[in-house]
C-alpha cells in the first residue's frame, strides 16, 4: 500500500521524535513514518531494489531475457472497526496488495496471507473475512496460494492483523515509478478523495452525524490496465492511501525532483466528505483512500486517459487536478486556491486518522 517502497518511505531528514520510542504517529504514513523507516529500516536493509522507493519492488535480475519483469509487494493491515461501510479488513488486505503491484503497471497474479488472531476471536467473523478475501481475489483475478496463521493470547493483539504479499509481472520495457514525473505532465485522480477515511470514522460513530459515504476499497488492476491501453506513456501511478493525496504527491515531487501545482476548484470531493472534514477540522487531501489512483501522464495523453477512466465503473469521477512544473528551489506541492492565492501542500505530520488501513 502506498507511500513509497515496501517500507513506505523515502529518504527524509526528519528526526524520529523527542522520545526514544515509537508513537502512534509513526504509523500515519506521513513524515513521522518516513523518519522512522529511514532511521531504522533503510539504515539496515538498504539495497538497490529497496532504494527504488516505490510501492512495489522490481526483483528481476539484470540478465533477464524474458519479455516481462517480476514485481513484488508486501503489506500489513490493521483497521478498526474490522467491518465498515463498503468493505472490511479482508477486502482491504487483498485490494491493498493488488494495488501496490498494479502501481508498476504490472499484472498481479498471486498473493500470500498471514493472520495473527487474538484468542477468543469469533469464528463466524473470521469466516466472513475469509469469504471477503475470496471475493476480492476473484474480482482482481488473483490467487491466494500460501499463508500462515498464529493465535496469540487474549489481550496480546487487537483482534486480528492480516499481512499479504503479492507477486506479479510487468512488460519488460514498461517502467512506471515515482521518479518519472516530468514538467508539463498532467496530474489526474481516478475519483473522489477521502471516502475511505470518512467511511471508517462513520463506522466508529465518531462523526456525530450520519452519512451514506462508503469506503472506496477496491482492486484497481483492471482500471489501471484500461488506462494504460488509452495512455501507454503514463509516467507515474500511485494509490494515495495513508497520508492521502497530499502526502503521496509530496513523495512523487521528491522522487522526481519537480514541482506539482494543484487546482483546488478541480478536486473531486464528495459533499458529505467535505462536510465531515469541515466539521472535524480535517483537510480531505490528507484523508486515506483505498480505491483511487493518482496518474501522472504526458499532457498529450490526458484526454485519452480521462475518457478511459470515466467509462470504467471505478473511474467515473476521474478528474485532472493539477500539473507538473520544473523545480525552482526544491521539490514542492502547491495549491492554487479558490480565492486566487497559492499555498504550500505539505506532507502529513503526526496522526490524523488512526487505524484506517
Amino acid at each position: 500500500m502506498d507511500n513509497s517502497n515496501n517500507f513506505e518511505s523515502f529518504t527524509c531528514p526528519i528526526p524520529i521524535g523527542k522520545r526514544n520510542e515509537v508513537s502512534i504517529g509513526h504509523g500515519s504514513g506521513g513524515s513521522l513514518t518516513k523518519s522512522l523507516v529511514d532511521s531504522i529500516f533503510i539504515k539496515y536493509f538498504s539495497n538497490d531494489i529497496l532504494d527504488q522507493g516505490n510501492d512495489f519492488a522490481d526483483i528481476t535480475p539484470v540478465e533477464n531475457t524474458n519479455d516481462f519483469r517480476l514485481v513484488l509487494s508486501t503489506d500489513g493491515h490493521v483497521v478498526s472497526p474490522l467491518f465498515f461501510p463498503g468493505g472490511d479488513i479482508g477486502r482491504l488486505a487483498v485490494a491493498g496488495t493488488v494495488n501496490d503491484i498494479s502501481m508498476s503497471g504490472g499484472i498481479p497474479k498471486f498473493l500470500t496471507a498471514s493472520f495473527i488472531i487474538e484468542e477468543g476471536f469469533p469464528i463466524d467473523q473470521l469466516e466472513k473475512i475469509a469469504e471477503s478475501m475470496k471475493k476480492c481475489s476473484e474480482e482482481a483475478g488473483v490467487f491466494i496460494v500460501a499463508g500462515d496463521t498464529k493465535v496469540v493470547e487474549k489481550g496480546k493483539a487487537d483482534r486480528i492483523f492480516i499481512s499479504t504479499t503479492g507477486v506479479g509481472y510487468v512488460i519488460k520495457d514498461l517502467f512506471i515509478n515515482g521518479t518519472k514525473a516530468q514538467p508539463d505532465d498532467s496530474v489526474i485522480i481516478s475519483g473522489t478523495i477521502g471516502d475511505h477515511g470518512i467511511a471508517v470514522l462513520a463506522a466508529r460513530n465518531e462523526l456525530g452525524f450520519s452519512t451514506t459515504i462508503i469506503s472506496d476499497v477496491a482492486p484497481l488492476n483492471s482500471l489501471i490496465q484500461t488506462s494504460l491501453k488509452a495512455a501507454p506513456h503514463i509516467h507515474v501511478l500511485r494509490d494515495p492511501t495513508r497520508g492521502g493525496v497530499a502526502t503521496t504527491l509530496n513523495e512523487i515531487a521528491l522522487q522526481s525532483n519537480v514541482k506539482i501545482v494543484l487546482d483546488e476548484e478541480k478536486l473531486p470531493i464528495h459533499k458529505q466528505v467535505q462536510g465531515a472534514c469541515d466539521i472535524l477540522g480535517f483537510d480531505p487531501l490528507y484523508v486515506a483512500n483505498e480505491g483511487k489512483v493518482l496518474i501522472i501522464v504526458p499532457n498529450n495523453e490526458e484526454d485519452a486517459v480521462l475518457e478511459a477512466l470515466q467509462k470504467h465503473p471505478l473511474g467515473k469521477d476521474a478528474a485532472k487536478i493539477g500539473v507538473v512544473e520544473s523545480i525552482e528551489n526544491y521539490p514542492i506541492v502547491l495549491m492554487q486556491t479558490v480565492i486566487g492565492g497559492t499555498r504550500i501542500v505539505d506532507m502529513l505530520t503526526g496522526e490524523m486518522l488512526p487505524r484506517i488501513c
